[in-house]
């Protein structure tokens, strides 16, 4: 995909690319994903996992902080915790006659929420909250989360029983969903063999430096043309007629976003249709309620934003 083309000097040059190539130690035989999830991290946006247990998920996130020098942390989510478990909460000191902020997991740089759907809603609302301002408010004290802020949050879509599933109104605060599948035979084959002697990822950037690529991919060019592009496509969304819920404006600024990070990865200033295309199904699926029509035609999201795909004017860019 983007890095299929791109020459050892090119990698060596841009830090991303190092990102990626010490992240392919830890998973092998997903560099689709692990491209879109970097990319996803220099558009500033946050990343949910919806996929079985066992893929890689959760070794995924951990590589992405490692390789990026990012201070990690990570919170298995079950029905006990409680939402100043992640924003903190103010204690006594006996001591001094005041009370002392504690902070919660939150103030790191990559938050690794494992499971998001096995806890309640009402914890679910405050991290999504932080996702969302970037800030946590105890005892009437606003406080900013580090910067760079990014949250993975990992779901199983199957053994619903005891969950509360993410409503649409939240799910439309992660950037995209991804899922890393069942590895291919030849690439199982690899990860057995390899086992024993797995290759430790090592920091190849600092924060800073993500920091700055962020920075970068937000300048990168986009044409009128583009925007009416993106526009169109969401647009045509809430007026399908096998979806209840379209995509919201929020939605279309994140495709925008997550171009601009694909153009960048591409080692260009500026972005292209075929951008949009790349990660429109990334971007949308996760935001979609369709109706029963689409039930009765057997269709789901990513048939029915492929259709969209396909009948949309592409415009040629000069």
């Amino acid at each position: 995909m983007v890095l299929g083309m791109q020459t050892e000097a090119n990698t060596q040059q841009i830090p991303a690319f190092g990102v990626i190539k010490e992240v392919k130690k830890a998973i092998i035989g997903k560099d689709d994903c692990i491209v879109k999830t970097v990319a996803t991290i220099l558009a500033g946006g946050h990343i949910l996992l919806n996929d079985i247990p066992g893929v890689g998920k959760t070794t995924l996130a951990m590589a992405l902080s490692k390789s990026m020098s990012l201070q990690q942390k990570r919170v298995q989510f079950t029905p006990d915790v409680l939402p100043s478990d992640l924003t903190g909460f103010s204690m006594y000191r006996k001591e001094t006659g005041t009370f002392a902020y504690q902070p919660g997991s939150v103030m790191c740089n990559l938050l690794l929420a494992d499971e998001i759907n096995r806890t309640s809603p009402k914890t679910q609302s405050a991290l999504l909250e932080v996702m969302e301002e970037q800030k946590v408010t105890v005892d009437g004290i606003r406080r900013m989360v580090p910067k760079p802020f990014i949250v993975i949050a990992t779901q199983n879509p199957f053994g619903s029983a005891g969950t509360w599933m993410l409503p649409e109104a939240q799910l439309d605060r992660f950037m995209v969903c991804l899922e890393l599948g069942y590895p291919e035979l030849e690439d199982e084959i690899n990860i057995l063999k390899g086992k024993q002697k797995r290759e430790e990822v090592q920091p190849v950037i600092s924060k800073e430096t993500l920091l700055e690529m962020q920075e970068l991919v937000s300048q990168v060019f986009v044409k009128d043309e583009i925007y009416q592009y993106a526009a169109n496509l969401s647009a045509k969304t809430r007026s399908h007629p096998m979806i209840d819920l379209g995509l919201s404006p929020r939605a279309t600024i994140h495709i925008l976003q997550m171009a601009k990070a694909i153009a960048f990865l591409r080692q260009r200033e500026y972005v292209v249709p075929e951008d949009v295309k790349e990660i429109f199904l990334d971007v949308g699926c996760h935001r979609m309620m369709l109706n029963a029509k689409a039930r009765v035609a057997h269709m789901d999201a990513k048939q029915v934003l492929g259709e969209i795909l396909k009948m949309g004017h592409v415009p040629k860019i000069v």
